[in-house]
């Protein structure tokens, strides 16, 4: 059965506090946010007084049984009905599924069945579905090195071992031998991650298939969860099937933390950086209507400044299209909304290196927006005087209408950059 959830939904940049707002935090809740941001504190959001302010990270924090679901938006609109909240949840999703974060490989999975819900619910799902698949396919055994003092001689007797424990058991052996099973770190990661999703999930749909999960997924060890121990994980062809049930527990195991003053409100954040996945979004629809002849590439690296001493700084533009001919294109992605104002000075000057440096024709910020359109700027003479006249070099603002249609959108993003550095001759 699963717990009884409160779900809170806000957009990026908005806050919620305990004292103020339709929807309110819990004392409780706050406490436990602040301990989780720590002193080192954590990117998707910032304390406040009384409260917390979220940022350009969007996905899902859960709070003990409460959701925090955190939305993108790209224009200033202060709607927040629910059709607005369920329209920007499914444009978080579709970007999602178009930069390859729900790819499913297995050959049973079908499409997912929750894209109503919250990202949290869309993980816990694509996992269930992995480890229904994987025991429909049987489960992999690996063999393992076991120590022990037994009743029966097998494999290598450990005679200092031996002597120590059986001088007075002289029936038993104390041996290393190697067994042949399914007990082994892998599954040991998928049984913790599934007691992890019994013990956290808020969601009806989803009970009775992970209670039937734990009736059939046999029980293992228990083990301690870190970065380095998922490091070392190495697949081959047999185990290779486990690559999104391990990457999706990995997800889940190292971004939860556990509630040690009273264990009422654990934490679990999965959320995401907008600027980047608008800028791999960007990407990819580039790439997948790119045409015969062309180049695309992201966050390409050139060496920008030596020092006498020390490392050197780079320039890592989002995109360049065309690498080293005359057509050579260059883009850098802004999730914000400029709101009729100009871009940041810094981003001006950040592009204009980006065209000498890469020699480039033609560079442009790529922002999302209402509509689509593109309007253009020149920088002002800096190679001989007068020095306060207009240059030759350009920068462009390219702002790309958000559409509901994934496809449609993606091809939007096409059309619109093609426009805009190939516009049709009159």
């Amino acid at each position: 059965m699963a717990k009884k959830n409160n779900h809170i939904v806000v957009f990026e940049h908005e806050s919620l506090h305990v004292d103020k707002g339709e929807k309110k935090l819990t004392p409780v809740q706050l406490e436990s946010l602040q301990r989780y941001y720590g002193e080192k504190g954590v990117p998707y959001y910032s304390l406040i007084h009384h409260g917390v302010k979220f940022c350009e990270f969007v996905g899902v924090i859960q709070v003990g049984n409460t959701i925090i679901e955190v939305l993108p938006k790209a224009d200033k609109s202060s709607n927040h009905s629910e059709e607005s909240k369920s329209r920007w949840r499914n444009v978080l999703i579709d970007m999602l599924h178009a930069v390859g974060i729900f790819d499913i490989h297995a050959p049973s999975s079908s499409q997912l069945s929750l894209k109503s819900n919250s990202i949290l619910d869309l993980y816990f799902e694509l996992f269930i579905k992995e480890l229904e698949y994987l025991l429909h396919r049987g489960l992999v055994k690996k063999y393992r090195k076991v120590e022990g003092n037994i009743t029966s001689l097998k494999g290598n007797i450990h005679f200092a071992k031996h002597l120590t424990h059986n001088l007075i058991h002289q029936e038993r052996f104390y041996v290393n031998y190697s067994t042949y099973d399914k007990e082994h770190i892998l599954h040991s990661i998928l049984y913790k991650a599934l007691k992890l999703l019994k013990y956290i999930n808020t969601n009806n749909q989803l009970s009775s298939r992970l209670g039937s999960l734990f009736l059939n997924f046999p029980e293992f060890r228990d083990i301690k969860v870190s970065e380095q121990l998922f490091n070392q994980i190495t697949l081959d062809r047999k185990t290779e099937p486990y690559k999104n049930a391990i990457e999706i527990a990995r997800l889940l195991l190292l971004n939860y933390h556990p509630d040690i003053s009273n264990g009422s409100n654990n934490v679990l954040a999965l959320m995401f950086d907008m600027n980047l996945l608008w800028e791999q979004f960007v990407y990819v629809s580039l790439r997948k209507n790119k045409v015969n002849g062309s180049s695309i590439v992201a966050q390409n690296t050139k060496n920008f400044w030596k020092p006498d001493n020390g490392n050197r700084s780079k320039l890592k533009p989002d995109i360049v299209l065309n690498k080293n001919t005359e057509d050579c294109i260059v883009l850098d992605t802004k999730w914000k909304n400029l709101n009729g104002y100009n871009p940041s000075p810094d981003d001006l000057r950040q592009m204009f290196v980006y065209m000498k440096y890469y020699n480039a024709k033609k560079v442009a910020l790529i922002y999302p927006g209402r509509e689509s359109i593109i309007r253009s700027g020149k920088y002002y003479n800096h190679e001989e005087l007068p020095v306060n006249e207009i240059g030759k070099e350009e920068c462009s603002i390219v702002t790309i209408g958000v559409l509901d249609n994934i496809k449609k959108w993606q091809t939007e993003i096409h059309n619109t950059i093609s426009k805009w550095h190939s516009p049709p001759v009159n």
